[in-house]
C-alpha cells in the first residue's frame, strides 16, 4: 500500500526589514481574503491602519500589484497606496501619481458581449469589466467550469487578447504587461532603486511577479497551499500575511 507524502510549505519569511526593502503586495488572497463575489471585498480598518505604518516604515517603497482595477483597490484600501499597478499591470499608477494605461484591445467590445451571453446560464457566473481586460468568474457555478475554459480559450484564439488564468476565474487582456514588469518599472524609479524587493502573492498570476523579484535579488512570499512556484517563501493566509506585516521593522 502507498503512503503519500505530506504537504511540504514553503519556509515561512524572515522578518520583514524595513529599512532597505521594497515591498509588493497582492490584493486578494495575500492583503484580504478571496469573496465569492469580487464586490464583496471590503475596506478593513486593521488592513488599512497597516498599510499607513507601512508606507511610513518603507518610505514609499510600497506598492500594490493586483488583477483588481484601480478604483476596486483605491476603495478596498480606503486610497492609502499611491503605487498601484492595476489589471496585472495594464494600468500602473507610480508615486507621482499620474496613471499610465494601455489603450483597451478593440475586441474586448465583442468578447465581453459573448461572455455576457456565456454568463445567463447560472447567476454565479460574473462577468466582471475591467477597460483594459474582461474576467469570468465561475467560483459560484463550478459546474460550468470546463465550458467556461472552452470559450474564453475560443475567443483568445480568435482575437488576439492574452488569456489569463487564475483561480476559479479566466481573463482576456489587453496585451502588454504583467505583474513583473510592473515590479520591474516601480524598482527603476529613485524611491524603489536600491531595494531588495519582496513580492507577496497567491496566485499562479504571481508567478510573474516572483520570478521578477528573484532576478531583482529579493524574493516571492507564496501565500496559500504547496504548489510548484518561484517563491522561495510561504505563508498559509491572510491572517498570517498580516501578522508578518504587522511584526515588521
Amino acid at each position: 500500500m502507498s503512503v503519500e507524502s505530506p504537504v511540504l510549505y514553503l519556509p515561512a519569511p524572515a522578518p520583514l526589514r524595513l529599512a532597505d526593502s521594497a515591498l509588493f503586495l497582492d490584493l486578494d488572497g495575500t492583503l484580504a481574503p478571496i469573496a465569492a463575489r469580487p464586490q464583496d471585498v471590503r475596506p478593513d480598518p486593521r488592513r488599512t491602519r497597516m498599510l499607513e505604518t507601512l508606507t511610513i516604515g518603507l518610505a514609499g517603497r510600497l506598492a500594490v500589484i493586483t488583477g483588481r482595477t484601480l478604483a476596486d483597490v483605491d476603495h478596498i484600501l480606503e486610497g492609502r497606496i499611491v503605487c498601484v499597478a492595476a489589471v496585472h499591470g495594464l494600468v500602473r499608477r507610480g508615486g507621482d501619481g499620474v496613471v499610465h494605461e494601455v489603450t483597451p484591445h478593440p475586441a474586448l467590445e465583442r468578447v465581453t458581449y459573448e461572455l455576457r451571453r456565456f454568463s445567463v446560464r447560472d447567476p454565479g457566473l460574473i462577468v466582471e469589466e475591467k477597460g483594459a481586460s474582461v474576467a469570468l468568474h465561475f467560483r459560484m457555478a463550478q459546474r460550468y467550469a470546463a465550458a467556461a475554459r472552452v470559450i474564453v480559450r475560443r475567443l483568445a484564439s480568435e482575437t488576439g487578447l492574452t488569456l489569463q488564468h487564475g483561480d476559479m476565474v479566466e481573463e482576456l487582456r489587453t496585451p502588454g504587461a504583467a505583474k513583473g514588469d510592473s515590479i520591474r518599472t516601480f524598482m527603476a524609479t529613485p524611491v524603489f532603486r536600491g531595494a531588495r524587493p519582496i513580492f507577496a502573492g497567491d496566485d499562479v498570476t504571481d508567478e510573474h511577479g516572483f520570478a521578477e523579484v528573484a532576478r531583482l535579488g529579493g524574493y516571492g512570499v507564496l501565500v496559500g497551499p504547496p504548489r510548484d512556484t518561484q517563491a522561495l517563501c510561504g505563508l498559509r493566509n491572510v491572517d498570517d500575511v498580516a501578522a508578518w506585516l504587522e511584526a515588521a521593522g
